[in-house]
């Protein structure tokens, strides 16, 4: 009998769905499709291609209830945010659609001709989406893909794969050709590593863990495979004292209870300058306090519960009952509940301090001045994000250049715009998304020379 994934409703525990689960033959079948479909798509002009996306985001449009209600079920976001979600989708399906007609090469100067580059698509991508945002981080990758002239293998994650079906459902309706943009719901070491050692897959696009990622690109070497990884993050948010400390202390508690804490971008390490750093907490504690926590469907929540029972777990092995912690509310009974958590006292060593949780749990770490502070900001492998907080323009440039992160804000914790790049340093991934520059990721650069000579 065919393998099932179990699709669960973290506020609940109940089984929602059950999925079939990709094996290898159905991903080598899938990829034959998908290159059968690009190579016609490749071939239709740019503003065909820019006029099927559009349709697309429309049809997507009419479906953000629908798509967003999906989320609630299978992720347990907030309905807040998962209508959020879907609408970054169409979002990116629109800004992808402009690409199309916009992917121009370049004309060199030369001796004796003429000098061209071409950018030409790769042929089929192989997208493996994760679990804390299944709809807009799938759509980072596939929406630009597409437009620029290339075929979708999408294997989302096994927890979350309700949203990425329903939206292959809704690219056929809208006119995609078959075969163009498919979904494989799957097991990692099955349907992932199939997708990744395929031959007739030309680039995988990969979030989630440091450790699969690295996995991963090993995997891709043997055939010299591009990748782009987005992987982990303990991302800082450093407070200085000439800071508004109460627009910093507003603003932070969603900086890393925001899905959960569920986000590689998540605000997880505090550093306030020693200076203000009682009355910060002061300011802190009761926004911690009182962040409610609760069912996802309710409009006034405003955090729901981890995806798993093994996330549960992972999160409450990093608060042991020697670290002094400020707690927020949580349901008791079903479900897979944590309460916001506020970790003080804690060496800066520890391993709360320095790992990736995934959870709602941020630790607050003093600091002296503004060269301590760019020392704990990098005492990390990971470089994703972060944020400044100072009213001093001078600092904030310095600091912002002295930070090695990929997305930082200043007085702000925003991280991610579709018209902007998103990526990171170091461990946490390779490559960029996003922004103007998205569309050349999943292409070739051709040049070709024509002489003029006689």
């Amino acid at each position: 009998m065919p393998h099932e994934l179990h699709v669960l409703n973290p506020a609940t525990e109940e089984v929602v769905a059950t999925v079939p689960a990709a094996t290898a033959a159905d991903v080598d079948a899938a990829v034959l499709r998908a290159g059968a479909a690009q190579r016609a798509w490749a071939a239709a002009a740019p503003a065909d291609r820019a006029r099927v996306l559009r349709r697309f985001a429309a049809v997507v449009d009419a479906h953000v209830e629908e798509l967003a209600l999906l989320e609630v079920r299978e992720a347990g976001h907030t309905i807040g945010n998962a209508r959020w979600e879907a609408g970054n989708v169409r979002d990116l399906l629109d800004y992808a659609a402009g690409g199309a007609e916009r992917l121009i090469g370049r004309q060199i100067p030369v001796a004796g001709g003429l000098d061209i580059t071409l950018l030409e698509p790769l042929g089929v991508v192989g997208v493996i989406a994760p679990w804390n945002f299944p709809m807009p981080i799938a759509a980072w990758a596939t929406a630009p893909a597409l437009a620029a002239g290339n075929a979708v293998v999408l294997k989302p994650a096994e927890t979350t794969p309700l949203t990425a079906l329903r939206l292959a459902e809704l690219a056929l309706q809208a006119g995609l050709p078959e075969g163009l943009f498919q979904v494989l719901p799957g097991e990692g070491p099955v349907a992932g590593n199939a997708l990744v050692e395929h031959p007739g897959v030309a680039k995988i696009v990969f979030t989630g863990s440091t450790r699969v990622g690295k996995q991963i690109m090993a995997r891709a070497a043997d055939q010299v495979k591009r990748v782009t990884l987005e992987l982990g993050g303990k991302s800082p948010n450093i407070v200085f004292a000439d800071a508004d400390l109460e627009a910093a202390a507003a603003a932070t508690p969603m900086s890393f209870l925001d899905n959960s804490g569920q986000d590689c971008c998540a605000r997880t390490r505090i550093l306030v300058q020693r200076d203000v750093y009682d009355r910060f907490l002061e300011l802190l504690t009761p926004a911690i306090e009182e962040i409610v926590v609760g069912d996802p469907l309710d409009e006034r929540t405003q955090m729901g519960p981890l995806i798993s029972r093994a996330q549960l777990d992972r999160v409450r092995s990093y608060v042991t009952e020697d670290l002094t912690a400020v707690r927020g509310k949580a349901p008791e009974g079903p479900g897979f509940w944590y309460p916001p958590t506020l970790l003080t006292g804690v060496p800066e060593d520890a391993p709360c301090a320095v790992e990736e949780i995934f959870g709602p749990v941020a630790v607050v770490l003093p600091f002296d001045d503004e060269a301590d502070a760019i020392r704990l900001a990098n005492a990390t492998p990971y470089g994703l994000s972060g944020s400044l907080w100072t009213r001093d323009v001078g600092r904030a440039l310095r600091a912002s250049r002295a930070v090695r992160a990929g997305n930082l804000s200043v007085n702000s914790h925003s991280s991610v715009r579709y018209w902007t790049p998103f990526g990171g340093y170091g461990q946490s991934g390779l490559g960029r998304e996003l922004g103007p520059d998205a569309l050349t990721a999943f292409t070739e650069t051709k040049n070709v020379f024509i002489s003029t000579e006689a």
